[in-house]
């Protein structure tokens, strides 16, 4: 049987067709503000809040509301990134080490709960499932899917119609600041975003991994590209690729959903690199 005969078969399931749909979807907004983290040195940011979300989900797990966990998980994973990307010169404790304290803080802790309020008869895989991502992208449901793909078009409207102010609070927020935009407010509103992507992304490649999916398609794209505007659109295409890729190669072979992403997403950023020596990063 040829490739497209197998791909059309599997796409003739409904959960096949939601996975690939909710993983393009994710993978876009996650490359999207990947690039402003990258540029604004907060790509370990992903790291934290994942982290915190593998809390939160460990507090649903134990109250039993894993069926309406997301009314756990998003505001608990929005105030950490409120908290975390507040940052500021006059606070006692650095950024990197707001990061680190949270991100590490949390994961003992939703380690530490599930162990002694253990509600599963398999507590290890609850974990490794949930730490490196499981199969649940293929079992979403039809109401999962609408509100990934309400929350990630709204994610990419509001980037495209406020560019340019994204442009300028990446690069010079003094400069933001002093044009008349409401930093604050936009660094409040690009957390609560990436809080929303990170909580999104827990399904697709797990709660370890999810900083690959931030950082890699904007650091490939960086390799061959030098502006703003080009970086963003390369590091969506790639990001879009890798996910497309890593799900149908998943889906064909058996293996983990998340790591296979993450796989296609290093051998895109080997090439990147490769082409970007050989090029001498001469693309504009």
């Amino acid at each position: 049987m040829s490739f497209i005969d197998l791909m059309g078969r599997y796409l003739q399931y409904p959960f096949v067709r939601y996975a690939l749909i909710v993983g393009v979807l994710i993978a876009l907004c996650s490359a999207m503000l990947g690039v402003i983290l990258v540029l604004k040195r907060f790509s370990y940011i992903g790291d934290g809040l994942s982290h915190v979300a593998f809390g939160a989900m460990t507090i649903a797990t134990i109250t039993g509301m894993l069926a309406q966990k997301m009314l756990i998980i998003l505001p608990i994973t929005i105030l950490a990134a409120v908290l975390l990307l507040k940052g500021g010169s006059r606070t006692r404790v650095s950024g990197d080490a707001r990061i680190a304290m949270v991100s590490v803080g949390s994961l003992a802790l939703g380690y530490l709960m599930m162990n002694l309020f253990n509600t599963s008869a398999n507590i290890s895989a609850d974990v490794c499932s949930t730490l490196f991502g499981s199969t649940s992208i293929l079992t979403l449901t039809g109401t999962e899917v609408w509100l990934c793909a309400v929350l990630s078009i709204s994610v990419v409207i509001l980037y495209i119609l406020f560019y340019n102010r994204i442009f300028a609070l990446t690069f010079d927020e003094d400069f933001a600041a002093a044009s008349g935009l409401n930093t604050k407010a936009a660094n409040l509103a690009v957390a609560v975003i990436v809080a929303v992507i990170i909580v999104l992304a827990m399904n697709l490649v797990g709660s370890l991994l999810i900083s690959a999916l931030v950082i890699f398609p904007a650091i490939s794209a960086m390799q061959i590209r030098r502006s703003f505007r080009a970086v963003t659109i390369w590091s969506a295409v790639f990001a879009v690729i890798a996910s497309l890729c890593g799900m149908v190669i998943s889906i064909l072979q058996g293996t983990p959903v998340g790591s296979t992403i993450v796989a296609v997403n290093i051998v895109i950023f080997l090439a990147c690199m490769l082409i970007g020596r050989i090029m001498g990063r001469a693309y504009a």
